[in-house]
């Protein structure tokens, strides 16, 4: 067995980069965070494996740096979208589109 292997040696670096790539593109509709979070996993796991090996570090740091991205993302779109909710509650049986985006304007300036 070679000492220096490929960076496809490291299973776990690709798939946690994969997935935070894709957490962090999906981020914004509260999956991203799913795939965040076991991209994150996953990076933590292959960071320990290159560190063995001396493969796939650059894949692995980059699924954990994105992973945590996708996190935060979602996490601070969840947040927005409790508020947002929060903010216009009383505005959701309007009889009409415009009524509602009146209501919703009145609701965030407070005119």
């Amino acid at each position: 067995m070679p000492s220096h292997h490929t960076a496809s040696a490291n299973g776990p670096a690709g798939a946690a980069m994969t997935l935070g790539v894709i957490g962090l593109s999906t981020s914004i509709f509260f999956i991203g965070g799913l795939f965040g979070g076991v991209g994150l996993i996953l990076g933590i796991v292959a960071l320990t494996k290159a560190e063995r090996t001396g493969s796939g570090r650059g894949k692995a740091l980059t699924g954990v740096v994105t992973s945590a991205l996708a996190i935060a993302v979602s996490v601070l779109v969840a947040v927005f979208f409790v508020w947002y909710a929060n903010k216009t509650q009383e505005c959701y049986r309007p009889d009409s589109f415009q009524q509602y985006k009146q209501c919703v304007h009145q609701q965030l300036t407070g005119n």
